[in-house]
């Protein structure tokens, strides 16, 4: 009653669409947007995922024509991401560090044909490994430092086939600083870490194992490396150790049920922060909108404005190529 006695109505602003315009205080462009791209082996290949409508797995051909199309559609980055022909799987990841891996030739090939695109690597033992881990199993135990001397080897073998931006998702103790290092030492001093400083053992991630082929591998959980989703102080710790080590980017993951971690990071640390819309998040908003229960479209942007109020300056998502054709269109 007061604001009204005051003269001061709310609701005016809202009346118009150039009114809502005009006064928006949160805004998507696509400046925001990193899109992750699954490869596979083959030539010509789309192979559709079940558990992720209207995303493929690409060979590197058909890559290569998506990563022109993001580039054209004005798209900073893209992430790659491969399924690996189980027989390359091993205990110890050994594909990782093999210089004709999948995402070694994707690399090379995107960066020869859209060499202005940004790339970014995961790096991670998961989609090379036998049992689906992210590390080097001994028993039942992660081992962590002999992880992080090969998770150096891989960003190397990813720096020296064109990789921009390096994305250590594996959640070992001490590997930003190893392989910001490793990098430095190489003559890779350009080559950006984007850290997944708090990414949590969450249960969104069931679509992605079945896109890069670790749903059924997977012997056990990942709760010994990666967050408690229960807590927020261990993230500003971790977030204070990357960036400690030279991480020059830090990422949520998941992202909308963790909104209030990426306000918290944002806030303490001030430096480039991003989200991860993941697998689950993207199935969800998908699989509502098929059944008719949600306006796709709405709910995709609303998602995404979500993330840029709570503080991130960039979205990995998989509906980057329909935000960027709706922004535009």
């Amino acid at each position: 009653m007061r604001a009204i006695l005051s003269g001061r109505r709310m609701r005016r602003l809202r009346q118009t669409d150039w009114s809502r315009r005009l006064v928006r205080e949160t805004n998507i462009t696509v400046d925001d947007l990193i899109w992750p791209i699954f490869v596979i082996d083959g030539v010509g290949v789309r192979t559709p995922i079940a558990s992720m409508p209207g995303v493929e797995r690409l060979s590197v051909d058909e890559a290569v024509r998506d990563a022109a199309e993001a580039a054209a559609l004005g798209i900073p980055a893209i992430a790659l991401f491969p399924y690996t022909d189980p027989v390359k799987r091993d205990e110890n990841g050994s594909e990782a560090l093999s210089p004709d891996n999948l995402i070694c030739r994707a690399l090379r090939a995107i960066k020869t044909a859209v060499p202005d695109i940004g790339l970014m690597t995961d790096v991670a033992l998961d989609p090379y490994t036998s049992h689906g881990h992210d590390g080097l199993l001994e028993g039942d135990v992660i081992l962590n430092d002999e992880t992080v001397a090969v998770l150096c080897e891989q960003a190397l073998n990813q720096a020296r086939a064109g990789a921009d931006i390096i994305g250590p998702s594996d959640m070992m103790d001490g590997r930003v600083g190893a392989i910001r290092a490793a990098l430095d030492d190489a003559g890779f001093e350009h080559v950006q870490i984007m850290a997944y400083s708090a990414k949590y053992a969450s249960a969104f991630y069931g679509p992605f194992r079945d896109a890069i082929g670790t749903s059924k591998t997977l012997r056990g959980d990942k709760r010994t490396y990666q967050m408690d989703p229960a807590n927020s102080d261990e993230a500003i710790q971790e977030a204070e150790l990357d960036l400690a080590e030279g991480a020059d980017m830090i990422m949520v993951k998941p992202g909308m049920p963790y909104l209030d971690i990426l306000r918290r990071l944002k806030d303490e640390f001030q430096v480039p922060t991003f989200a991860y819309q993941v697998s689950g998040e993207y199935a969800m908003i998908m699989a509502a909108t098929r059944n008719g229960w949600l306006d796709g479209e709405r709910a995709m942007m609303e998602s995404l404005v979500a993330f840029k109020r709570a503080g991130a300056d960039g979205i990995l998502t998989y509906f980057a190529r329909d935000v960027a054709r709706k922004l535009k269109g």
